[in-house]
């Protein structure tokens, strides 16, 4: 029976049933007494052996079988849950999440778990064993899996004279940020040859979804003392092993796992029929539940936004013939079509969003692990995870929240012993709160530590001379945890990786900025701290207010303005070689966009001038413009890969006339 056609649908619900195990396991750990949690597990992970053993990957089938055994010892009431089970059922997810990820890559799905099968069944048996790193236990002269392409390279690159070497690399237990680790050491490899594999994958290992081990497969022209000699210059690395792979191990390992192939495919073209049976009646079972669902190819959604987007355009540009041409029957279809396109992109940018929960639902797992090492006491409250976000936006924010995350429970929660003498609750607690308010989302992180010391954050600032001393007496509390966001900025005395409130904060504001998002922070010390993040809900349909200097012209998003207004010439004012306005008792300087963008044209004072007021944070500025044209919705087109500096542009669009309009980046005009 021909599965490949199933490959996709096995891939996601894999993905979708061990991201509930996993979810559950981490109520398990809260209840563990809850045996509905159990038996949740248990439906989940019997549902994903069945799947898997139907596709024919019998080591995901296998470990998964473990699992329902030491399961069904739980619920049986033969076996307690404590923190070491727990340990052990997630590094068995860890070891599936990464035969599956290699499945999606095309690969084979096999890994060796052989240590982990063992503490399983240990475990189910009732002995009391140590948790074992499973792949701290790499035997010297072993090899990796390779497929046929990497094989090929690897005996090539000999022939050119590169030496192969599979490095297993061990950091200390203590490590704290390995992600940072491992990047260090692809670093190190990078200048002096090249990685062709990495075990477990390097998404797992950016995502820190390993133990203190990892295994990367490289090609150089070094030897190996020279290559295991700078991997130790790396900190917090504790042992690297070299093997040299020979070219005949890489072929008789070749032929044997052929044969091992054929023979799997030959027995499982024999029992597949059952299993089959099986998942058809579970599917049947489903049909009620999931019937009005349907899964698309997130490229189709792409494509039939991007034919909208084109739509859009045109629609503007029948707008514009109808209004010139002002025949009643044209304008009331026009009419009527605008309507039904902008009901087609209400629907085609809801079918985008994707909620939030795709990304916090792999923070709770992360913070355990975290606090674990760290002998703190964590929880994680999660609101509004059903809140949506457009895919695109979806996509980079992981990478932010998961800094500030690391900066909550490593700077902003204390002690067991530190919270109980100050009398709180010696369990610290993290909320993380993602809501809608207008066109935008909020995600706020906030937790109940020890809150920024702004004391401490000023000094810290006149020593690396972000401001003086003088300076800093007159800045308010905001403008102070605003620090935290320079570039460098640290407030720890001893440096490390993770080295106090405002590291890499400056990354995380860029990030988010550059989403068209913006990032604030507010603090009570020894009560706790709180990052606000807003966010546009899409990307590439926005509204503007659209404007003209001489005979260009430019868009300002409307989130960033916070009105328009028509002055007189007598109430621009001077500070500091700077043209200024009284706007609402704030002094606001002026910016002329025809010297910004040297627009050519007369430079003439008109007695009223129309300025557009945007902001930034707190910071604001009024936009000198030579008229209004209105408000409008616009597809934003990037300037390709050979405009990607212009000043102060952050796109374009095509208008309903067929003019090109410059969409203005007011982040980077108030900067």
């Amino acid at each position: 029976m021909e599965m490949t056609q199933y490959l996709d649908i096995f891939i996601e619900e894999s993905k979708e049933h061990l991201q509930s195990i996993n979810q559950q396991a981490l109520l398990l750990e809260k209840s563990p007494g809850e045996l509905s949690i159990v038996n949740e597990i248990f439906r989940s992970a019997h549902t994903l052996k069945g799947m898997s053993a139907t596709m024919g990957y019998e080591d995901l089938a296998n470990l998964t079988h473990c699992m329902e055994n030491v399961l069904d010892a739980i619920r049986n009431n033969k076996l307690e849950v404590s923190s070491s089970v727990l340990d052990v059922l997630f590094a068995s997810l860890d070891h599936l999440e990464a035969m599956v990820v290699e499945i999606s890559e095309g690969g084979s799905g096999k890994r060796d778990v052989t240590d982990t099968v063992k503490e399983l069944e240990a475990l189910e048996k009732g002995e009391i064993t140590q948790t074992i790193q499973a792949e701290s236990k790499k035997e010297a002269g072993s090899l990796q899996d390779y497929d046929q392409y990497e094989k090929q390279i690897i005996i090539q690159s000999k022939e050119q004279g590169f030496h192969a070497y599979e490095l297993s690399i061990s950091l200390r237990e203590d490590c704290i940020l390995k992600a940072a680790r491992v990047y260090m050491v692809f670093e190190v490899i990078e200048q002096i040859g090249e990685i062709i594999k990495t075990l477990p994958a390097v998404d797992m290992l950016e995502t820190e979804q390993f133990g203190t081990h990892f295994t990367l497969s490289i090609l150089t022209k070094e030897s190996a003392e020279n290559v295991k000699e700078r991997i130790l210059k790396v900190s917090e690395i504790d042992a690297v092993e070299v093997i040299d792979i020979k070219a005949d191990q890489l072929n008789i390992s070749s032929n044997s796992e052929n044969e091992e192939n054929k023979n799997n495919k030959l027995e499982h073209q024999e029992v597949s029929p059952q299993p089959v049976k099986n998942g058809e009646a579970q599917q049947a079972s489903n049909t009620s539940s999931s019937g009005k669902t349907i899964r698309v190819n997130i490229e189709r959604l792409d494509q039939l936004m991007n034919l909208f987007e084109e739509l859009v355009i045109d629609r503007g540009r029948l707008e514009e013939i109808s209004k010139s041409l002002k025949s009643l029957e044209l304008n009331e279809t026009v009419e009527r079509m605008s309507r039904v396109s902008g009901d087609l992109q209400n629907i085609i940018l809801t079918m985008r969003m994707v909620p939030v929960e795709q990304v916090f639902n792999r923070f709770p797992r992360m913070i355990r692990g975290l606090a674990k090492d760290l002998g703190k006491k964590v929880n994680l409250e999660i609101v509004g995870a059903e809140t949506e976000l457009d895919r695109t936006v979806i996509d980079e924010i992981g990478d932010p929240l998961v800094h500030l995350l690391r900066n909550s429970i490593d700077h902003g929660i204390e002690n067991p012993e530190v919270r109980s003498s100050k009398g709180k609750n010696e369990t610290g607690t993290i909320y993380l709160r993602a809501f809608h308010s207008g066109n935008h989302v909020f995600i706020e992180i906030q937790d109940d530590g020890a809150g920024i010391n702004k004391q401490k954050v000023l000094r810290k600032a006149i020593e690396n001379g972000i401001l003086t001393k003088e300076m800093s007496e007159n800045l308010t509390d905001k403008q102070c945890f605003e620090l935290l966001f320079a570039s460098g900025f640290s407030t720890a005395d001893v440096v490390s990786d993770i080295s106090g409130r405002g590291v890499g904060l400056d990354v995380v504001k860029n990030k988010i900025e550059s989403l068209g998002g913006s990032i604030a922070v507010d603090s009570t010390e020894g009560s706790g701290t709180i990052f606000s993040i807003q966010l546009p809900l899409t990307l590439s349909i926005m509204s503007v207010m659209l404007v003209e200097i001489s005979r260009e012209k430019y868009a300002i998003p409307l989130s960033s303005i916070i009105e328009t207004a028509i002055i007189r010439q007598e109430d621009i004012l001077s500070a500091h070689n700077q043209k200024v306005i009284d706007f609402r008792g704030k002094v606001v300087p002026l910016v002329n966009m025809k010297d910004i963008f040297e627009v050519p044209g007369s430079t003439e004072s008109n007695l009223h001038v129309p300025v557009v007021v945007v902001r930034k944070g707190d910071k604001m500025a009024a936009l000198v413009v030579d008229s209004f044209i209105g408000q409008q919705e616009i597809v934003l087109k990037s300037l390709g890969q050979y405009l990607t500096s212009v000043f102060a542009i952050s796109g374009a669009t095509i208008l309903g006339d067929g003019q090109v309009a410059l969409i203005l980046d007011c982040n980077a005009l108030i900067k």
